[in-house]
């Protein structure tokens, strides 16, 4: 489980919003926090609005003060601030993350606006498209101040295929750590929810290729009744269901009928940038969600 968090923090208040999670989650996981501020090159000299940080004297300062103000003293706590100027902030992360060796990253997008600029490619997509480490990705209002509920009922996205359950499996040990229920869900389309390379043949065969979904759906029942077998023997509550029609918008209406506090989801990353940002559904899930999501790399 989870034991190094690595928090890249810009010095504005809403990336701030991620401390909260990542104080909580390293209490309960044991986990230490590296606080981590990168120097741009050619900064501008506001970041949403607030004084940007562009020398290493005021980005060592701002750590020390995040540290000792808002991380308590029985997490272990690293500071690094990236001096040498860099053009790409996302990069250097992903460096940093290659060098500190973190198991997990949590970064925030910024507001209902900055998860546009997310999905287009900003900071977080391109830390996560590197694809080594887990990402927390929090949106603005995950928190408030420095209060934090926590993850008590986490909502685990599978689509039947063994490649992609590296999410389902970072899902079980973390729901045994926080004491959260997990709910797992599958979703099958409809004839009218195909994606683009089967819509034809649902056009031109429509009661065989509906067929063929019920089948899916059949198939997808016992594929959740093991997993649900697996996640009980863990020692962890479980329930599961199969839905039908689109797959992001139908996981986002059932986290928010599951009442859920964390999507988590299983991503590709260097296999290719279409891989994840073009053929995947979680893009979809992340743009159509204001919860917290956590995107696991696929087992290479």
């Amino acid at each position: 489980m989870f034991k190094h968090i690595l928090l890249p923090l810009d010095g504005s208040e809403l990336a701030e919003t991620a401390i909260p999670v990542a104080v909580s989650l390293a209490q309960k996981l044991g986990a230490q926090i590296t606080l981590l501020h990168v120097i741009e090159k050619n900064a501008p000299e506001s970041i949403h609005g607030q004084t940007h940080l562009t020398n290493e004297g005021d980005a060592c300062e701002y750590l020390s003060h995040v540290a000792n103000e808002h991380i308590p003293g029985t997490i272990k706590v690293n500071r690094h601030v990236h001096t040498e100027e860099v053009e790409k902030v996302s990069q250097s992360i992903v460096q940093h993350s290659d060098e500190m060796a973190p198991d997990l990253i949590i970064l925030c997008a910024h507001g209902w606006g900055g998860v546009r600029d997310f999905v287009v490619g900003n900071i977080a997509q391109q830390v996560i498209a590197a694809g080594e480490v887990p990402v927390l990705l929090l949106k603005t209002g995950t928190t408030d101040g420095d209060t934090f509920e926590g993850f008590e009922r986490i909502l685990v996205a599978l689509d039947g295929n063994l490649e992609h359950e590296s999410g389902f499996d970072v899902a079980i040990p973390l729901a045994k750590a926080l004491n959260a229920e997990l709910h797992l869900v599958q979703v099958v389309p409809t004839l009218f929810t195909l994606k683009p390379q089967h819509s034809a043949t649902g056009t031109l065969l429509p009661a065989a290729t509906t067929a063929l979904l019920d089948i899916d759906a059949d198939n997808a029942l016992e594929y959740l009744e093991e997993k649900i077998k697996a996640v009980t023997a863990a020692g962890v509550n479980v329930s599961a269901e199969v839905e039908r029609g689109d797959p992001a918008q139908q996981v986002v209406q059932s986290a928010i009928a599951q009442h859920s506090q964390l999507i988590v989801l299983g991503t590709h990353g260097k296999s290719g940038m279409d891989a994840f940002w073009v053929s995947s559904v979680a893009p979809k899930i992340v743009e159509q969600t204001r919860l917290p999501v956590l995107l696991v790399p696929v087992r290479r």
